[in-house]
């Protein structure tokens, strides 16, 4: 999608992905990547998510990245969490303990800025994006993550053709096409989501899976 698109969204307030809780499969799973306190996590995409506060909470350091510079200012006021702002390269970028938030776009992120991260969230990146740019998003995160970086990934499964994304449809034969050249993926859960998603009920929508999975380096 084009930039243009997700800030129109949130000028909008068409947010309907933002969750107001911290996602459920990070709660259930994260323990998995078996990390030390004190890890760099990544969160690619992460709108005003409270995902982000959770990690911080557990002890970790977050270095996440949006688009919007709406949502990330969003993420600090609602949170009520004071930061300093720095300039990095292509991106503007909000400071707080061990959160640092890049507003920019995730395709301008380089090798150096993510050398120490050990895991990645992904809830709401992948299946932003329609399957040209999910090869791209997939070259980028080869490009730019450490080898050893695990990775806890959502994704949806829908039958596509009854609903435009986003969220799209990424099945799960996608993911493995995309990543299993350097990870080895483990489905850790899936469920039906459908009852407790109304909206996508009125656009149509006869099923709809979420998939949850962990991927690690497979040397």
């Amino acid at each position: 999608m084009e930039t243009d698109f997700w800030q129109e969204r949130w000028k909008n307030g068409q947010i309907g992905f933002h969750q107001d809780e911290t996602n459920a499969y990070l709660l259930n799973h994260w323990e998995k990547l078996n990390l030390k306190q004190g890890s760099l996590i990544f969160v690619p995409m992460a709108g005003k998510t409270k995902d982000i506060l959770w990690l911080k909470e557990q002890g970790y350091r977050v270095l996440a990245i949006e688009l919007s510079e709406q949502a990330v200012k969003a993420f600090f006021e609602e949170n009520q969490l004071s930061f300093t702002i720095d300039e990095k390269k292509e991106f503007t970028i909000y400071c707080s303990d061990n959160i640092e938030f890049y507003c920019g776009n995730y395709f301008d992120l380089t090798t150096d800025l993510l050398a120490d991260v050990k895991a990645v969230f992904d809830r709401a990146s992948l299946i932003a994006m329609p399957p040209a740019m999910r090869k791209l998003y997939k070259l980028k995160i080869n490009e730019i993550l450490p080898q050893s970086a695990g990775i806890l990934l959502v994704t949806m499964e829908y039958p596509q053709h009854q609903m435009d994304g986003p969220p799209f449809s990424v099945l799960e034969n996608e993911v493995n096409e995309l990543f299993s050249d350097k990870y080895e993926i483990n489905l850790l859960e899936e469920f039906d989501v459908l009852a407790e998603n109304p909206r996508f009920v009125d656009k149509g929508l006869t099923q709809m899976l979420e998939k949850v999975y962990i991927m690690q380096f497979s040397a």
